[in-house]
């Protein structure tokens, strides 16, 4: 089973969007982790310096790292607009 944990920017991210839009997210990490294949549900980066991997959650987007322990690291959310500038 995987965990997931949150850096300083992505709490803020997450803090500053709607509370909807945070429980969805919320959810939704808890759904992937649940699974035991997270994986299945990201899709690799190019650009390594926003992370090597993100989850789609509706127009949001969730870049993250994984650790070799199975620990995800998420590193920003944002809007799809916004998460890539």
């Amino acid at each position: 089973m995987n965990t997931y944990r949150f850096t300083k920017r992505a709490l803020k991210d997450l803090s500053d969007l709607p509370k909807n839009k945070q429980l969805l997210i919320i959810n939704k990490l808890e759904y992937f982790t649940s699974t035991g294949k997270p994986l299945s549900f990201a899709k690799n980066l190019t650009n390594f310096s926003l992370g090597q991997y993100r989850f789609r959650v509706g127009d949001y987007r969730i870049t993250f790292d994984l650790d070799s322990d199975s620990t995800i690291y998420i590193l920003h959310i944002g809007h799809r607009r916004e998460i890539y500038k």
